[in-house]
């Protein structure tokens, strides 16, 4: 990562004349000229100098470390939006901290709730699956019973032989390459984060193919794709799979239709229920 001393000269004056004095704690005096806060007023908040302060706005003198940077952050009392955007500038990595990815938004369960006509289901960046639908459950199975650090589509599809029986042969490799792509596209905008390094590190020594197509460091999000299963009970079912992210990026709605005259397979799917069980899912497998 580079830093972009430009930029991020013009984020510190902006953020720092969107603060008063009164925000900070500071008592505006009668002569004040500015409405923002002074430079040197922001330098003894966030506890160094002025003269670097000011060499920081006028995109001179080195590259920042991530303790100056911390420092500006509180000092501006800026977002964590706004903070991991000045990690970004001064070319460093945000710091790690929870991922809101983890947990199901509000929303997208009010939306999931209201999605009943088609299988739908949510997950994380690194592909934790956090809910679906009735149709869902009946299309993939039932993970309720699973551990929850073994709910995740790239690990079934690397370490569970029984998953790849129900999708089409043909699409076996290329599922295989866009799972770990798209994996490779969360983890480094990640950050590379603890979650990400162990979800990795896990699939490494437990999958040689994993392994090989991690090391070929290619990366594409999947934003949609067909899918070809092999349900059985249903036989063959052709679908495709638009994918929706959050801003963020760390949670996506993944909408399952049918071609064009091919919605007898959503009444089948309704007729076996929720409730119903396949046994390639007694073991945890979601879809990849």
């Amino acid at each position: 990562m580079t830093l972009n001393r430009s930029d991020l000269a013009d984020f510190l004056r902006r953020s720092r004349d969107r603060l008063t004095p009164r925000d900070v704690g500071f008592v505006e005096g009668p002569r004040r000229r500015i409405p923002g806060l002074r430079r040197e007023e922001v330098a003894m908040l966030a506890g160094m100098s002025a003269d670097y302060y000011m060499r920081l706005e006028q995109a001179r003198g080195s590259q920042p470390s991530v303790q100056v940077l911390a420092a500006l952050a509180g000092a501006l009392r800026l977002t964590e939006d706004e903070r991991d955007h000045l990690y970004l500038l001064a070319g460093h990595r945000p710091p790690e901290g929870a991922r809101a990815g983890e947990y199901l938004r509000p929303g997208l369960r009010y939306l999931l709730d209201r999605l009943d006509g088609v299988p739908v289901q949510v997950v994380s960046d690194l592909g934790d699956l956090l809910a679906q639908n009735d149709l869902a459950l009946a299309l993939f199975g039932c993970v309720c019973t699973v551990a929850v650090e073994d709910r995740n589509i790239v690990l079934s599809w690397f370490t569970d032989p029984r998953v790849r029986g129900h999708f089409a042969v043909e699409e076996h490799q290329e599922q295989a390459r866009q799972l770990v792509a798209d994996l490779r596209a969360a983890t480094t905008r990640r950050g590379d984060d603890g979650a990400s390094r162990s979800l990795v590190t896990r699939l490494r020594a437990a999958s040689p193919e994993f392994t090989a197509l991690w090391d070929r460091h290619e990366v594409a999000v999947r934003r949609s794709h067909p899918y070809r299963l092999v349900h059985p009970d249903l036989g063959r079912i052709d679908l495709d799979c638009e994918v929706l992210a959050t801003p963020a990026a760390d949670q996506r709605v993944r909408i399952f239709t049918p071609p064009p005259g091919g919605t007898a397979v959503l009444d089948e799917l309704r007729m076996l229920g929720p409730q119903h069980r396949h046994d390639t899912n007694a073991a945890g497998v979601t879809a990849p």
